[in-house]
């Protein structure tokens, strides 16, 4: 149960917080040897951050007439990762680029673009400047999240950023962005899982949904009003410490 309520905790904050989950739960991983890092574990916290991100943004789903060319361009955003996304698994291709070494050096790279990119001057909104050559921009450099340490959030919202969006509404792209795409994760996740031995959707998946929920909603709650007030340097510092870090312990 206490592996379980960490890494819900480390998928809910690392998920929608510009520093990486997937690098997070394989250093959790590769160094704490947790026993419950499994497939049903994996969908469970994925299916409890897509419930938390669906719930927040309710009323953005909920009034999809007004909101339609959105939504359409939110889709049209993500269908480039999802592809690319189940070529690598299906060609068995992500194993090989899930290490310590590329998530030391993409977690400081990508640190690095990330505080580039804040230097930029705000000027354009979500509702009025997000056009259509704007979602296939951000869509397209977002496949470069499937990279551990990358960071799914932090690429969206480093090319929201360079294209000069504000802080808030990079986020939010950020996160509307997630919901199709953890619907994915979510839906073929479920399906890896029925289609394997282990099936039983346990009271441990469960725990983990629920949890990964939580720490979800409450992340994305106070990261939106953290950045309306504060720059995106803590979250830099801590990119360059991390994969500062990794780096040395993977060469020396």
């Amino acid at each position: 149960m206490i592996e379980i309520f960490i890494l819900s905790l480390i998928q809910g904050i690392t998920e929608f917080l510009p520093i990486s989950s997937s690098s997070h739960l394989i250093i959790i991983s590769e160094y704490m040897s947790f026993e419950n890092q499994k497939l049903e574990i994996d969908v469970g916290l994925h299916i409890g951050s897509f419930f938390a991100v669906t719930l927040f943004f309710k009323r953005d789903i909920f009034s999809f007439i007004q909101n339609k060319k959105l939504f359409l361009k939110i889709f049209i955003s993500s269908i480039p990762v999802m592809i690319v996304g189940y070529l690598l698994i299906k060609l068995d291709l992500i194993d090989q680029i899930r290490n310590i070494k590329v998530i030391g050096w993409t977690t400081l790279i990508f640190g690095i673009l990330l505080y580039l990119s804040d230097r930029f001057d705000v000027q354009k909104e979500i509702n009025s400047n997000f056009t259509l050559k704007s979602a296939l921009f951000i869509g397209l450099i977002q496949i470069l999240s499937l990279i551990p340490g990358v960071s799914r959030s932090g690429i969206t919202i480093t090319g929201a950023r360079f294209l000069k969006f504000k802080r808030y509404d990079s986020a939010k792209i950020s996160f509307l962005l997630s919901i199709p795409t953890l619907a994915a994760v979510s839906v073929f996740g479920l399906d890896s899982l029925m289609r394997s031995e282990s099936s039983n959707f346990s009271f441990l998946i469960i725990f983990s949904i629920i949890f990964s929920f939580l720490f979800s909603f409450i992340t994305i709650k106070y990261f939106l009003k953290y950045i309306r007030n504060f720059n995106l340097n803590i979250f830099v510092i801590y990119r360059i410490i991390l994969g500062t870090a990794l780096l040395i312990i993977t060469y020396l």
